[in-house]
Protein backbone atom coordinates (compact mmCIF):
# COMPACT_ATOMS: atom_id res chain seq x y z
CA UNK A 1 0.00 0.00 0.00
CA UNK A 2 1.39 3.44 -0.89
CA UNK A 3 1.48 6.13 1.76
CA UNK A 4 -0.68 9.21 1.34
CA UNK A 5 1.10 11.47 3.84
CA UNK A 6 4.30 13.58 3.71
CA UNK A 7 7.50 11.59 3.51
CA UNK A 8 11.02 12.36 4.62
CA UNK A 9 14.21 10.31 4.75
CA UNK A 10 15.03 9.80 8.41
CA UNK A 11 17.88 7.76 9.87
CA UNK A 12 18.00 6.75 13.53
CA UNK A 13 21.53 5.79 14.54
CA UNK A 14 21.88 3.85 17.80
CA UNK A 15 25.28 2.82 19.14
CA UNK A 16 25.58 -0.80 20.25
CA UNK A 17 25.91 -1.14 24.07
CA UNK A 18 27.68 2.22 23.95
CA UNK A 19 29.08 2.70 27.48
CA UNK A 20 30.12 -0.94 27.78
CA UNK A 21 31.62 -0.96 24.27
CA UNK A 22 33.72 2.14 25.04
CA UNK A 23 35.07 0.44 28.17
CA UNK A 24 35.93 -2.71 26.23
CA UNK A 25 37.58 -0.66 23.49
CA UNK A 26 39.72 1.21 26.03
CA UNK A 27 40.66 -1.86 28.07
CA UNK A 28 41.79 -4.99 26.20
CA UNK A 29 41.26 -7.12 29.31
CA UNK A 30 37.51 -6.45 29.18
CA UNK A 31 37.01 -7.50 25.56
CA UNK A 32 34.76 -10.53 25.18
CA UNK A 33 33.83 -10.49 28.87
CA UNK A 34 30.48 -9.77 30.55
CA UNK A 35 30.70 -6.26 31.97
CA UNK A 36 28.28 -3.82 33.57
CA UNK A 37 28.83 -0.08 33.69
CA UNK A 38 27.65 1.43 36.96
CA UNK A 39 26.24 -0.30 40.01
CA UNK A 40 28.05 -2.95 42.04
CA UNK A 41 27.46 -6.47 43.32
CA UNK A 42 26.04 -4.96 46.52
CA UNK A 43 24.18 -1.80 45.51
CA UNK A 44 23.28 0.56 42.71
CA UNK A 45 21.67 0.33 39.31
CA UNK A 46 23.41 -0.69 36.09
CA UNK A 47 23.70 1.98 33.38
CA UNK A 48 24.73 -0.38 30.57
CA UNK A 49 25.65 -4.01 29.94
CA UNK A 50 27.88 -5.58 27.30
CA UNK A 51 26.37 -8.08 24.88
CA UNK A 52 28.31 -10.82 26.69
CA UNK A 53 26.43 -9.87 29.88
CA UNK A 54 23.09 -9.54 28.11
CA UNK A 55 23.23 -13.23 27.19
CA UNK A 56 22.69 -13.93 30.90
CA UNK A 57 19.73 -11.54 31.11
CA UNK A 58 21.69 -8.59 32.52
CA UNK A 59 20.38 -5.24 31.26
CA UNK A 60 20.39 -1.53 32.00
CA UNK A 61 18.29 -0.23 34.93
CA UNK A 62 18.73 -3.60 36.68
CA UNK A 63 20.03 -3.70 40.25
CA UNK A 64 23.63 -4.84 40.62
CA UNK A 65 22.51 -7.43 43.17
CA UNK A 66 20.20 -9.16 40.70
CA UNK A 67 22.71 -8.83 37.84
CA UNK A 68 25.43 -10.69 39.70
CA UNK A 69 22.98 -13.47 40.56
CA UNK A 70 22.22 -13.89 36.84
CA UNK A 71 25.89 -13.64 35.87
CA UNK A 72 28.34 -14.49 38.71
CA UNK A 73 31.33 -13.64 36.47
CA UNK A 74 30.02 -10.11 35.81
CA UNK A 75 32.66 -7.37 35.96
CA UNK A 76 31.49 -3.98 37.27
CA UNK A 77 33.11 -0.90 35.75
CA UNK A 78 32.84 2.66 37.08
CA UNK A 79 31.25 5.01 34.51
CA UNK A 80 33.47 7.54 32.76
CA UNK A 81 31.01 10.06 31.35
CA UNK A 82 33.68 12.47 30.16
CA UNK A 83 35.11 9.73 27.95
CA UNK A 84 31.65 8.77 26.65
CA UNK A 85 30.98 12.42 25.83
CA UNK A 86 34.31 12.68 24.00
CA UNK A 87 33.51 9.63 21.84
CA UNK A 88 29.95 10.87 21.27
CA UNK A 89 31.27 14.17 19.91
CA UNK A 90 33.50 12.32 17.43
CA UNK A 91 30.48 10.37 16.20
CA UNK A 92 28.37 13.51 15.84
CA UNK A 93 31.05 15.15 13.71
CA UNK A 94 30.59 12.26 11.28
CA UNK A 95 26.83 12.91 11.23
CA UNK A 96 27.37 16.57 10.36
CA UNK A 97 29.37 15.55 7.27
CA UNK A 98 26.03 14.42 5.82
CA UNK A 99 23.43 16.85 7.20
CA UNK A 100 22.96 19.71 9.62
CA UNK A 101 19.60 18.25 10.65
CA UNK A 102 20.92 16.11 13.53
CA UNK A 103 18.88 15.64 16.71
CA UNK A 104 20.80 13.88 19.50
CA UNK A 105 18.57 11.96 21.92
CA UNK A 106 21.45 11.06 24.22
CA UNK A 107 25.19 10.40 23.98
CA UNK A 108 24.59 7.18 22.04
CA UNK A 109 21.72 7.87 19.63
CA UNK A 110 20.48 10.52 17.22
CA UNK A 111 18.05 11.23 14.40
CA UNK A 112 19.31 12.49 11.03
CA UNK A 113 17.13 13.99 8.31
CA UNK A 114 18.90 13.23 5.01
CA UNK A 115 16.00 14.11 2.69
CA UNK A 116 18.36 16.72 1.29
CA UNK A 117 21.95 15.97 2.29
CA UNK A 118 25.45 17.33 1.79
CA UNK A 119 26.55 14.32 -0.27
CA UNK A 120 23.71 14.61 -2.78
CA UNK A 121 23.04 10.91 -2.21
CA UNK A 122 19.38 9.97 -2.89
CA UNK A 123 19.64 6.73 -0.89
CA UNK A 124 19.15 7.05 2.87
CA UNK A 125 20.03 3.35 3.22
CA UNK A 126 23.43 3.84 1.58
CA UNK A 127 24.10 6.93 3.71
CA UNK A 128 23.31 4.94 6.87
CA UNK A 129 25.63 2.14 5.76
CA UNK A 130 28.43 4.63 5.05
CA UNK A 131 27.96 6.37 8.40
CA UNK A 132 28.12 3.05 10.27
CA UNK A 133 31.28 2.05 8.39
CA UNK A 134 32.91 5.39 9.20
CA UNK A 135 32.02 5.09 12.90
CA UNK A 136 33.66 1.66 12.97
CA UNK A 137 36.77 2.73 11.04
CA UNK A 138 37.29 6.14 12.66
CA UNK A 139 36.05 5.51 16.20
CA UNK A 140 36.31 1.74 16.64
CA UNK A 141 32.71 1.03 17.66
CA UNK A 142 29.70 -0.54 15.96
CA UNK A 143 26.34 1.14 15.43
CA UNK A 144 22.91 0.06 14.24
CA UNK A 145 20.48 2.12 12.18
CA UNK A 146 16.85 2.33 11.19
CA UNK A 147 15.79 4.13 8.01
CA UNK A 148 12.27 5.20 7.10
CA UNK A 149 9.85 8.05 6.42
CA UNK A 150 9.62 9.44 9.96
CA UNK A 151 11.31 9.38 13.36
CA UNK A 152 8.96 6.87 14.95
CA UNK A 153 9.42 4.14 12.32
CA UNK A 154 13.17 4.79 12.00
CA UNK A 155 13.64 4.34 15.77
CA UNK A 156 11.65 1.10 15.84
CA UNK A 157 13.58 -0.19 12.81
CA UNK A 158 17.00 0.54 14.34
CA UNK A 159 16.38 -2.18 16.94
CA UNK A 160 15.66 -4.89 14.37
CA UNK A 161 19.14 -5.98 13.30
CA UNK A 162 21.16 -5.12 16.39
CA UNK A 163 24.05 -5.28 16.92
CA UNK A 164 25.93 -3.85 13.94
CA UNK A 165 23.06 -3.93 11.45
CA UNK A 166 20.41 -1.78 9.86
CA UNK A 167 16.86 -2.04 8.59
CA UNK A 168 15.05 0.07 6.00
CA UNK A 169 11.27 0.40 5.95
CA UNK A 170 10.40 1.76 2.51
CA UNK A 171 7.34 4.02 2.04
CA UNK A 172 5.28 1.26 0.45
CA UNK A 173 6.16 -1.14 3.31
CA UNK A 174 5.16 1.14 6.20
CA UNK A 175 1.56 0.02 6.73
CA UNK A 176 2.34 -3.72 6.60
CA UNK A 177 5.39 -3.25 8.84
CA UNK A 178 3.31 -1.52 11.50
CA UNK A 179 0.38 -3.94 11.32
CA UNK A 180 2.50 -7.01 12.13
CA UNK A 181 4.59 -5.19 14.76
CA UNK A 182 4.35 -6.51 18.32
CA UNK A 183 2.77 -3.79 20.45
CA UNK A 184 5.74 -3.99 22.86
CA UNK A 185 8.02 -2.78 20.09
CA UNK A 186 6.09 0.46 19.56
CA UNK A 187 8.26 3.32 20.79
CA UNK A 188 6.43 5.03 23.65
CA UNK A 189 4.61 1.92 24.85
CA UNK A 190 6.18 0.68 28.05
CA UNK A 191 5.60 -2.46 30.07
CA UNK A 192 2.61 -1.11 32.04
CA UNK A 193 0.85 0.28 28.95
CA UNK A 194 1.53 -2.94 27.02
CA UNK A 195 -0.12 -4.97 29.80
CA UNK A 196 -3.13 -2.65 29.68
CA UNK A 197 -3.34 -3.08 25.91
CA UNK A 198 -3.19 -6.85 26.26
CA UNK A 199 -6.22 -6.65 28.56
CA UNK A 200 -8.03 -4.74 25.78
CA UNK A 201 -7.14 -7.38 23.20
CA UNK A 202 -4.38 -5.31 21.57
CA UNK A 203 -1.30 -7.42 20.78
CA UNK A 204 -0.12 -6.11 17.40
CA UNK A 205 -0.27 -2.95 15.31
CA UNK A 206 -3.19 -4.47 13.42
CA UNK A 207 -5.14 -4.89 16.67
CA UNK A 208 -4.33 -1.31 17.65
CA UNK A 209 -5.51 -0.04 14.26
CA UNK A 210 -8.97 -1.55 14.80
CA UNK A 211 -9.58 0.72 17.79
CA UNK A 212 -11.23 4.09 17.29
CA UNK A 213 -9.69 7.38 18.36
CA UNK A 214 -12.46 7.73 20.95
CA UNK A 215 -11.68 4.28 22.39
CA UNK A 216 -7.94 5.00 22.64
CA UNK A 217 -8.42 8.41 24.23
CA UNK A 218 -10.92 6.97 26.72
CA UNK A 219 -8.55 4.22 27.86
CA UNK A 220 -5.13 5.84 27.33
CA UNK A 221 -5.81 9.55 27.75
CA UNK A 222 -3.75 12.06 25.79
CA UNK A 223 -1.52 9.27 24.44
CA UNK A 224 -4.53 7.82 22.60
CA UNK A 225 -4.18 10.23 19.66
CA UNK A 226 -0.47 9.39 19.40
CA UNK A 227 -1.20 5.65 19.20
CA UNK A 228 -4.00 6.26 16.69
CA UNK A 229 -1.67 8.18 14.37
CA UNK A 230 1.61 6.25 14.59
CA UNK A 231 -0.02 2.92 13.77
CA UNK A 232 -1.15 4.57 10.53
CA UNK A 233 2.39 5.77 9.80
CA UNK A 234 1.62 9.35 10.80
CA UNK A 235 4.30 11.05 12.91
CA UNK A 236 5.04 14.61 11.84
CA UNK A 237 7.67 15.49 14.42
CA UNK A 238 10.59 17.19 12.68
CA UNK A 239 14.24 16.42 13.35
CA UNK A 240 15.14 19.28 15.71
CA UNK A 241 18.87 20.13 15.61
CA UNK A 242 18.64 22.50 18.57
CA UNK A 243 16.75 20.30 20.96
CA UNK A 244 16.39 22.20 24.22
CA UNK A 245 17.68 20.66 27.45
CA UNK A 246 14.92 20.65 30.07
CA UNK A 247 16.98 19.83 33.18
CA UNK A 248 20.42 18.93 34.48
CA UNK A 249 20.92 16.48 37.33
CA UNK A 250 23.32 14.33 39.34
CA UNK A 251 22.62 11.60 41.88
CA UNK A 252 24.34 9.03 44.08
CA UNK A 253 23.33 5.55 45.24
CA UNK A 254 25.00 4.72 48.56
CA UNK A 255 26.70 1.44 49.50
CA UNK A 256 24.82 1.56 52.81
CA UNK A 257 21.51 3.20 53.66
CA UNK A 258 21.79 6.58 55.39
CA UNK A 259 19.63 7.36 58.43
CA UNK A 260 21.19 10.62 59.59
CA UNK A 261 20.73 13.96 57.84
CA UNK A 262 24.27 14.87 58.92
CA UNK A 263 25.74 12.17 56.66
CA UNK A 264 23.32 13.16 53.89
CA UNK A 265 24.56 16.76 53.96
CA UNK A 266 28.07 15.51 53.20
CA UNK A 267 26.73 13.59 50.20
CA UNK A 268 24.71 16.59 49.01
CA UNK A 269 27.89 18.68 49.04
CA UNK A 270 29.49 16.33 46.50
CA UNK A 271 26.34 16.13 44.36
CA UNK A 272 25.93 19.92 44.35
CA UNK A 273 29.57 20.26 43.28
CA UNK A 274 29.00 17.94 40.32
CA UNK A 275 25.83 19.77 39.26
CA UNK A 276 27.61 23.17 39.50
CA UNK A 277 30.58 21.89 37.46
CA UNK A 278 28.28 20.62 34.71
CA UNK A 279 26.37 23.90 34.72
CA UNK A 280 29.61 25.85 34.34
CA UNK A 281 30.78 23.58 31.53
CA UNK A 282 27.54 23.98 29.58
CA UNK A 283 27.01 27.64 30.58
CA UNK A 284 23.52 26.85 31.81
CA UNK A 285 21.61 28.21 34.81
CA UNK A 286 18.14 27.54 36.18
CA UNK A 287 15.49 28.57 38.67
CA UNK A 288 13.99 25.32 40.02
CA UNK A 289 16.01 23.05 42.32
CA UNK A 290 14.64 19.56 43.00
CA UNK A 291 15.86 17.14 45.65
CA UNK A 292 15.29 13.47 44.80
CA UNK A 293 15.12 10.99 47.66
CA UNK A 294 14.88 7.23 47.19
CA UNK A 295 14.24 5.35 50.42
CA UNK A 296 15.47 1.90 51.42
CA UNK A 297 12.06 0.47 50.52
CA UNK A 298 12.56 1.94 46.99
CA UNK A 299 9.78 4.50 47.34
CA UNK A 300 10.64 7.80 45.68
CA UNK A 301 10.04 11.36 46.87
CA UNK A 302 10.90 14.72 45.28
CA UNK A 303 10.92 18.15 46.87
CA UNK A 304 11.28 21.31 44.79
CA UNK A 305 11.79 25.04 45.19
CA UNK A 306 11.65 27.69 42.45
CA UNK A 307 13.77 30.81 42.93
CA UNK A 308 13.07 34.26 41.52
CA UNK A 309 16.29 34.34 39.50
CA UNK A 310 18.55 32.02 37.48
CA UNK A 311 21.35 30.41 39.49
CA UNK A 312 24.31 28.12 38.83
CA UNK A 313 26.34 28.72 41.99
CA UNK A 314 27.25 25.65 44.03
CA UNK A 315 26.57 27.29 47.39
CA UNK A 316 23.02 28.28 46.39
CA UNK A 317 22.33 24.77 45.03
CA UNK A 318 23.73 23.16 48.17
CA UNK A 319 21.87 25.41 50.63
CA UNK A 320 18.58 25.04 48.75
CA UNK A 321 18.99 21.24 48.69
CA UNK A 322 19.74 21.37 52.43
CA UNK A 323 16.59 23.40 53.02
CA UNK A 324 14.56 20.85 51.03
CA UNK A 325 16.10 17.97 52.99
CA UNK A 326 14.94 19.50 56.28
CA UNK A 327 11.57 20.52 54.83
CA UNK A 328 9.89 17.51 56.39
CA UNK A 329 10.83 14.39 58.29
CA UNK A 330 12.28 11.54 56.27
CA UNK A 331 10.04 8.50 55.87
CA UNK A 332 12.80 5.91 56.11
CA UNK A 333 16.52 5.38 55.69
CA UNK A 334 17.83 6.66 52.34
CA UNK A 335 19.61 4.70 49.58
CA UNK A 336 19.85 7.48 46.94
CA UNK A 337 19.99 11.27 46.79
CA UNK A 338 19.89 13.46 43.70
CA UNK A 339 19.79 17.14 42.83
CA UNK A 340 18.39 18.52 39.59
CA UNK A 341 18.07 22.00 38.17
CA UNK A 342 15.20 22.80 35.78
CA UNK A 343 13.35 25.85 34.45
CA UNK A 344 16.60 26.55 32.60
CA UNK A 345 17.74 29.64 30.74
CA UNK A 346 17.98 27.50 27.58
CA UNK A 347 14.21 27.03 27.30
CA UNK A 348 12.68 28.90 24.40
CA UNK A 349 9.34 28.86 22.68
CA UNK A 350 9.14 26.16 20.05
CA UNK A 351 9.40 27.44 16.51
CA UNK A 352 6.70 26.37 14.06
CA UNK A 353 7.53 23.08 12.38
CA UNK A 354 9.05 23.24 8.95
CA UNK A 355 6.81 22.20 6.12
CA UNK A 356 7.16 18.53 5.31
CA UNK A 357 8.60 17.39 2.03
CA UNK A 358 5.97 16.56 -0.56
CA UNK A 359 5.07 12.91 -0.94
CA UNK A 360 5.30 13.38 -4.72
CA UNK A 361 9.10 13.29 -4.55
CA UNK A 362 10.70 10.14 -5.91
CA UNK A 363 12.48 8.42 -3.06
CA UNK A 364 15.34 5.97 -3.46
CA UNK A 365 15.38 4.52 0.04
Amino acid sequence: MSVKFPIRKIIHVDMDAFYASVEQMDNEELKGKPIAVGGSSKRGVISAASYEARKFGVKSAMSGTLAVKLCPELIFVKPNYERYSEISNKIRRIFFDYTNLVEPLSLDEAYLDVTQNKKGNPSASLIAKEIRERIFNEVGLTASAGISINKFIAKVASDYNKPNGQKTVNPEEVIEFLEVLDIRKFYGIGKVTAEKMYQKGIFTGFDLKQKSLEFLETHFGKSGAYYFNVVRGIHNSEVKPNRTRKSLAAERTFSENLSSEVFMLEKLEHIATEVAQRLAKTKISGKTITLKIKYSDFTLQTRSKTLLYFISDKSVIRETAKELLYQEKLNNSVRLLGISLSNLNTEKKEKPEQKSVSAQLKFGF
